[in-house]
């Protein structure tokens, strides 16, 4: 059987989300429904993995305890697919997508039978975290990641020793590139920080990630073709919506279908023009989007 990873989307797809999650971790203890859920959910990255007549299988999230540390919760398995390599995909498809947010490390809170199938998978046990209902021992278990390939680092590094170097601002936010392609980019930023009155990411605060993600994009361009050394980016313009408060830690994205622009003029001594929309995240929902116009003048 194979199955496919997805987040769920509509109101349909998180009803079945959570009544997966509840029949497996919550039902067999007499517990109502809706103690499934916590108050991170809104924040979370929810995962699930489901068959070709779009049947749930299993169902897991993790959300951020820190701008590099994040918490797997909730896994959970169909009872007739388990034992069959499910909630490895599963795993993995989360752990996939935590480093491309940055995140250096996971942890879990394991059921004592789940132990040995998450050490397989690279987790180590660091002692006893709790007892659920007073049955059930949870051991906390931890697994490092690596959020950039090798050969991104470096240019990881110098992207942002020049954000930090000259926009005070940028090394006050921690604004730190977390994954690159050539297809897509995304960057974070410490929350603690960039908190408003109301406990959540400030206005500014997401407008700046926001600059600073489609500026990275550009300088990206320039870098591919070895011009940053004759170039300089400036932001020409720019407009954001805010959509929805950001209660979590934040991530910018953007993509090459969300861009225009090229630099084949920058040799010849003429401006080049670049356009990025940039979508500010808050788990797996859009908080924000920014639409920028970026000139790059030539310095020599």
């Amino acid at each position: 059987m194979k199955l496919y990873c997805k987040a769920p989307q509509s109101l349909e797809e998180f009803e079945k989300y959570y009544q997966l999650r509840w029949q497996i971790l919550r039902k067999p203890w007499q517990q109502p429904l809706g103690s499934e859920q916590d108050e991170f959910e809104q924040q979370a990255c929810h995962r699930m993995l489901v068959n070709e007549n779009d049947e749930i299988i299993a169902v897991g999230r993790f959300h951020q305890v820190g701008q590099h540390q994040a918490q797997i919760r909730y896994m959970a398995v169909q009872k007739n697919s388990q034992g069959l390599g499910f909630g490895k995909q599963l795993i993995q498809a989360l752990e996939q997508e935590a480093a491309r947010q940055g995140i250096n490390e996971i942890t879990l809170n394991a059921r004592e039978q789940a132990l040995n199938f998450y050490h397989k998978l690279g987790y180590f046990k660091q002692g006893f975290a709790h007892q659920l209902y007073d049955q059930v021992n949870h051991y906390t278990m931890t697994k490092s990641l690596s959020p950039l390939a090798l050969h991104q680092k470096p240019l990881a590094q110098q992207l942002q020793t020049i954000w930090h170097n000259t926009i005070p601002l940028s090394k006050a936010m921690n604004i730190k590139l977390c994954y690159y392609d050539q297809h897509s980019l995304i960057t974070s930023c410490d929350q603690a920080f960039n908190k408003n009155l109301h406990n959540t990411m400030f206005a500014g605060s997401i407008y700046t990630l926001a600059t600073l993600t489609g500026w990275a994009w550009v300088y990206m361009q320039l870098e591919h073709k070895k011009m940053n050394t004759y170039a300089d980016i400036v932001l020409a313009k720019g407009e954001i919506r805010y959509l929805a408060p950001i209660t979590g830690f934040a991530q910018a994205k953007t993509r090459i279908e969300l861009t225009t622009g090229a630099i084949d003029n920058i040799p010849l001594g003429k401006k080049a023009r670049f356009t990025c929309k940039v979508e500010v995240y808050n788990g797996d929902n859009i908080a924000a989007i920014f639409e920028g116009m970026y000139v790059v003048i030539p310095t020599n």
